[in-house]
């Protein structure tokens, strides 16, 4: 009989409590609704959310006109890297040569590593010949760099959308030409 008394105290102690809790609960969500409805978050405007503060649904918009260079390979200057390891512009016309597709990398013919000097052209780094989930180096270009349009594009003559005050900090002179990306890969990782 105690143990049957101890039972429904603790029972009806449990739903006394628990019935307190959802109050307690109803009046905070009540409080929070008040609290949301009195003070408004301010409405952002889509204008507002872009680089040119232009009705995307009514500006009349015309494309930047880039001048890409028309120079064949191996006779056009090269721009400079725009930071530390970033993919080099592409500095000859790609009129030809691109879409690259699964059945055709036209830019493999002359950068291939065992064929670009014989002919002039930028070698394909040693990063492109390595897995970077394994650490391993490959035989052959890894599939995930096979896109070379991916990352390189053509060098334009154009001038930024918005301004930007960046200033590279190149470590060494050579690294506005070269890339020392396979030595430093996992630099601070270790």
């Amino acid at each position: 009989m105690k143990r049957l008394l101890i039972t429904a105290l603790s029972a009806a102690m449990l739903l006394g409590l628990s019935a307190c809790a959802d109050k307690g609960a109803e009046s905070a969500v009540q409080m929070d609704e008040q609290e949301l409805n009195s003070k408004q978050p301010p409405v952002v405007t889509e204008e507002e959310l872009g680089l040119r503060k232009e009705n995307l649904y009514t500006e009349d918009t015309k494309p930047v006109r880039a001048v890409y260079t028309k120079a064949a390979p191996g006779t056009a200057t090269r721009f400079k890297r725009s930071y530390v390891n970033a993919p080099p512009l592409i500095p000859h016309s790609v009129d030809g040569l691109l879409p690259i597709t699964k059945g055709n990398n036209a830019c493999l013919g002359c950068h291939m590593p065992e064929v670009a000097k014989s002919v002039g052209a930028t070698p394909i780094p040693p990063t492109h010949f390595m897995d970077f989930r394994t650490q391993k180096k490959l035989d052959h270009l890894a599939q995930q760099r096979y896109n070379c349009s991916q990352c390189h594009v053509p060098q334009a003559n154009v001038q930024p959308l918005v301004k930007n005050n960046f200033q590279p900090d190149f470590w060494r002179p050579e690294q506005m030409e070269k890339s020392n990306l396979i030595d430093t890969l996992n630099e601070g990782v270790r």
